[in-house]
């Protein structure tokens, strides 16, 4: 490495942020980048150990000691063609990734881990700025067309790995603007759609088609797809949301978390907050502001969290989120042994600007006023059991605990069950894993009808953004594979065993 002895010299420091009184009256990001002098120490701390978990870590295999070390020694062209190597979309992981791959970074067995997420995000956005990326357009063209449904990370990964093989790829989506989760379901304060923007454009430019307000099953017909295409790319992600059936659900002021964050979404974008009738795929539901209103948020998880800053951002009067299970300790336990990623308690940036957190607490219903208005929640806390092997394995509740919290708006942010089942995987006919998932083989990413693959949450269920883009180039190598009969695409199992010679 450029410098062995980093990681003795300089401790772990992430990029300042926007003070949080003056971030929560915008949408925008407020990361701040790294100064050419920061940047170049913290990526000295990649320490050159012997064997580099982050790659396992990562669920894309990113090499990341070798970008680590172009970043220090300031070789920016070289760094950006390591990382784009196996990640199309180092803009998005750079921002909204969890970091797996620095929780297995062997300096944070006893030291912070080094900061592999902004160094990442810093190679690509120098890159953009110095213009490294272009469109990678292939020299020749198979004659091959390649239908992807769902243009979220995974779709997107999928089509721009195909277009690189020589494949024609037309990419349908059922929203009005491509880009999927990125677009309409992550908050702008974490990634910004100028970011979307900018790399559909380049897989424009690559020659990708994007076709939007197309809901295949609906307003396409899938007939019509198996008939002019020569493979078939299911990715349209999982985005039925698990409800909460108790007494008081169809309160005016109950809904899911989905609705919220795709409408300040859509008014960030300048477009209306909501449109269309309860049948149509843009429908978003009654136009929904924190303004003024006490919130619960029913969710622990990332989905959870943007609610959180959301509605700080609209100026709730208080925001309080709830989590089903007990507080997760501050550090690893010995059921959490490195590298695994561990279940410990985090801090977003939306709980650093102001969130009351409850762990441990199940509602009980949602309690109204005769006109039908959410007025409140009726919780009761929960005593866990845990079984050996640390986790939490059945809960009772306390006698006594209940209580009716003041609430005129909650967000129900509690996961996703499974992908729509109405329209087009019904009307296609694949088979269903046993969560409702379309059944679709890890190896081959294939379904039951000749043709259709399927990648990312649609096939695995709801996972990271990182995990999608994964089976989104995975997917796409197996249907080269499948038109060609072998494959100019490089597969992650294969990058992995080139890079222990």
């Amino acid at each position: 490495m450029g410098k062995p002895t980093g990681f003795l010299e300089h401790t772990r420091e992430t990029p300042a942020k926007v003070p949080v009184q003056e971030r929560i009256r915008h949408h925008q990001e407020f990361v701040q980048r790294y100064s050419e002098e920061k940047l170049n120490q913290q990526s000295a701390r990649c320490m050159n150990c012997g064997v580099p978990f982050c790659h396992s870590g990562c669920p894309l295999g990113n090499i990341i000691p070798d970008f680590n070390d172009a970043v220090y020694q300031k070789n920016w062209q070289e760094a950006y063609e390591i990382l784009a190597s196996t990640n199309n979309f180092p803009e998005f992981t750079g921002r909204i990734c969890p970091a797996p791959c620095e929780s297995a970074c062997v300096l944070g067995i006893n030291q912070p881990p080094v900061t592999i997420e902004e160094i990442e995000k810093h190679i690509i956005e120098i890159a953009f700025e110095k213009g490294f990326v272009v469109p990678k357009r292939p020299n020749v063209r198979t004659g091959k067309k390649i239908a992807v449904v769902g243009s979220g990370p995974a779709g997107m990964a999928a089509a721009a790995q195909l277009n690189y093989a020589g494949h024609s790829v037309t990419v349908f989506e059922r929203d009005d603007a491509p880009g999927g989760l990125l677009r309409y379901g992550i908050p702008d304060f974490k990634l910004e759609k100028w970011v979307v923007d900018r790399r559909i454009n380049l897989l424009e430019e690559e020659g990708v088609v994007f076709k939007c307000n197309a809901n295949v099953g609906v307003n396409i017909k899938i007939n019509d797809l198996l008939r002019e295409y020569h493979a078939i790319v299911l990715t349209g992600g999982s985005t039925v949301p698990r409800d909460l059936p108790v007494p008081g659900r169809e309160l005016q002021g109950v809904h899911f978390a989905m609705q919220f964050l795709k409408q300040q979404n859509r008014r960030n974008a300048g477009k209306h907050a909501f449109t269309g009738s309860e049948n149509e795929s843009n429908y978003y539901g009654s136009e929904l502001s924190a303004t003024g209103k006490n919130v619960i948020v029913i969710g622990g998880g990332d989905t959870g969290s943007d609610c959180v800053g959301t509605s700080n951002r609209h100026g709730a009067l208080s925001v309080t989120q709830f989590e089903l299970l007990p507080k997760p300790p501050n550090e690893r336990t010995s059921y959490m042994p490195w590298p695994t990623y561990p279940m410990t308690l985090k801090v977003s940036s939306s709980h650093e600007e102001g969130a009351e957190r409850r762990w441990a607490v199940a509602t009980k219903s949602f309690v109204g006023d005769e006109k039908g208005n959410l007025v409140g929640l009726q919780t009761v806390e929960l005593e866990w059991k845990i079984n050996e092997e640390g986790r939490a394995a059945h809960f009772v509740e306390v006698p006594g605990s209940e209580r009716v919290l003041p609430c005129e708006m909650a967000f129900l942010a509690m996961g996703f069950v499974h992908p729509q089942h109405e329209g087009l995987i019904s009307q296609l006919g694949v088979e269903l894993d046993e969560r409702g998932n379309v059944k679709a083989g890890e190896k081959y990413f294939k379904t039951n009808i000749n043709k259709v693959f399927s990648a990312g949450d649609m096939r695995r269920g709801q996972s990271l953004v990182v995990w999608a883009i994964s089976e989104g180039r995975e997917c796409a190598r197996r249907v080269d594979e499948f038109l060609m009969g072998q494959s100019v695409l490089e597969s992650k199992d294969e990058s992995f065993a080139v890079r222990s010679i």
